[in-house]
């Protein structure tokens, strides 16, 4: 049976929306090579200062270019800047500026050319992200980090210097976040609060239509500075398409129809028609569409607040039965059988892998040993009554078949697991004012750096990130110690010591280290992608 017939046979309503989207992709794909993609959850705004999810960084690092940037082994590389010192104390990074880049043309400028970037647009851009009018949700980056009289400095046109109160080695992390694009001031003044809709970048592609909760185009930028290692100019392609269908299962069908280039994930209900249990492509579909798949930097835990005038569930506090829960579940079947092998089980602590500091020798994380977990429950009977009473997890309802599968391991050691489902929304306000006493999380790190891992358990955070309200004094030593030492070895040794409090006290039940999991047609060639999921479409070919 074609794939045409099936999908009409078996699901008509997505045939129609099927069809119409076909309908609408043929005028802007005549004979250019555009790439087409397809997000469930849409885009909230273009604008770098809005970047909070990684929907909208997506777009954002289509159109902008920020002072640098990690590639596809996490390795950090030049972007706007072409090399960069930091000063003795650690407190001055002074930045060398590309003398070649340009904006991308729009009417705010003069004849409506692009003009040419300088160290300025930087002071102007990062100033207005931690601007009060601004209200960008970013600030946090430089709030409490930068100096507080002179921040940022444009010493000429080239030559750009960020000043901090004090040492903060993950610094050169977070100016590689999408919040750090760089913008013209006189395309943010002229639209005001509607940049958000009309976006102006030094990036590798140029806005061209937004069409709200429908799709949103662009073309390739014919004066973009970078080359690749051939001296050959970027962007290949000539266009990208990114349409908003709110359906997995129709853009799943989209793909498989060859009308999208690129899927982020699958639909539940097609995962196990695709892949194996293995996480490989099952016969029918290798060779027809192409599985990439990349260390991600999302850890999914279960988190336990450790307030005890916050949290009822007092039996949480006792570390035997956090420990008990720890190895009470076997990691491996999750991930094998809920997951089909997407994903490292979460042996070691709270630092994922592919990061440096993570390494399951010197940080030996739980393991499912059943035996050691009843022996734990055992003991805290024998110190509370035989009768413990049940627990409470807090989850939403896309990822209730993993709480589902841990309750029922823990009940079956005579640890009584209740599963409440609430709107994700709503779950995420329980954590923020500390209303949830066990709860499903999960967290993707803002930079490549353990740090945006570890600061989740820092004494003097609130949530968040410290939703567990962690507080243990050596922790917080080792933490503020790794923020400002000189040596390398030396701070992967400090991450190290604090995953393993984070194992010893057991705040946190880590549950997998992620994977990206992209899917690409046949025409597609050098995908590239990095472990904080950043698609990376300059150097994406198209047959």
């Amino acid at each position: 049976m074609q794939f045409q017939s099936f999908y009409k046979f078996y699901y008509p309503s997505i045939f129609f929306l099927l069809m119409m989207y076909l309908n609408s992709c043929n005028s802007f794909h005549s004979n250019k090579k555009i790439f087409n993609i397809n997000q469930v959850q849409g885009v909230e705004s273009l604008d770098p200062a809005f970047a909070k999810n990684l929907n909208i960084m997506w777009h954002v690092h289509t159109i902008y270019n920020r002072l640098i940037e990690y590639d596809e082994h996490m390795q950090v590389k030049p972007s706007l800047a072409t090399k960069w010192t930091i000063s003795p104390d650690r407190k001055t990074y002074q930045f060398h500026i590309r003398n070649d880049v340009y904006f991308h043309d729009n009417e705010a400028f003069p004849n409506g050319k692009g003009r040419k970037m300088t160290a300025h647009d930087i002071v102007y851009s990062f100033n207005r992200i931690i601007h009060e009018k601004t209200a960008s949700p970013g600030a946090w980056i430089f709030n409490d980090r930068v100096d507080s009289t002179k921040p940022f400095e444009a010493i000429n046109d080239t030559l750009f210097e960020l000043h901090l109160l004090r040492p903060f080695n993950p610094m050169l992390g977070i100016l590689s976040m999408q919040y750090c694009s760089i913008v013209p001031h006189e395309v943010v003044e002229k639209w005001g609060k509607d940049f958000r809709s009309h976006p102006c970048g030094t990036g590798a592609f140029v806005f061209q239509q937004w069409e709200e909760a429908v799709a949103i185009t662009y073309r390739k930028n014919n004066q973009y500075w970078e080359k690749d290692s051939a001296g050959n100019q970027l962007p290949y392609i000539d266009g990208i398409k990114a349409t908003f269908i709110d359906s997995k299962a129709t853009e799943f069908l989209l793909f498989m129809q060859g009308d999208l280039d690129f899927m982020n994930g699958i639909d539940v209900s097609f995962k196990d028609q695709v892949l194996s249990k293995q996480g490989e492509l099952k016969q029918d579909y290798n060779g027809k569409i192409e599985l990439h798949k990349h260390a991600y930097l999302n850890v999914e835990y279960l988190g336990i607040l450790l307030d005890s005038s916050l949290n009822p569930q007092k039996i949480l506090l006792n570390k035997k039965i956090r420990q008990a829960i720890n190895y009470g579940f076997d990691r491996n079947k999750l991930v094998t059988y809920l997951r089909n092998s997407i994903g490292v089980p979460a042996h070691a602590g709270i630092v994922p892998a592919s990061l440096p500091g993570y390494d399951t020798n010197l940080v030996k994380g739980f393991t499912y040993q059943p035996e050691l977990a009843q022996q734990l429950i055992n003991e805290v009977k024998k110190e509370n009554g035989d009768k413990l009473p049940s627990i409470t997890l807090l989850s939403n309802d896309n990822y209730s078949d993993r709480c589902n599968f841990i309750a029922s391991q823990l009940t079956s050691l005579g640890l009584e697991i209740n599963i409440e489902i609430m709107q994700p929304s709503l779950l995420r306000e329980q954590m923020s004012n500390s209303k949830a006493p066990f709860f499903w999380a999960t967290w993707i790190a803002d930079y490549p750096d353990a740090e945006s891992y570890l600061t989740m358990f820092y004494g003097k955070n609130t949530a968040p990130p410290n939703y567990t309200r962690f507080k243990n004094k050596t922790f917080d030593l080792l933490y503020e110690e790794s923020l400002t030492t000189d040596l390398d070895a030396r701070k992967i040794d400090l991450y190290q010591q604090m995953d393993r409090i984070i194992i010893n006290e057991a705040p946190c039940v880590p549950l997998f280290y992620d994977e990206v999991m992209h899917f690409t047609n046949k025409r597609v060639s050098n995908w590239k992608t990095n472990s904080l999921n950043l698609i990376e479409l300059k150097e994406v070919v198209i047959k």
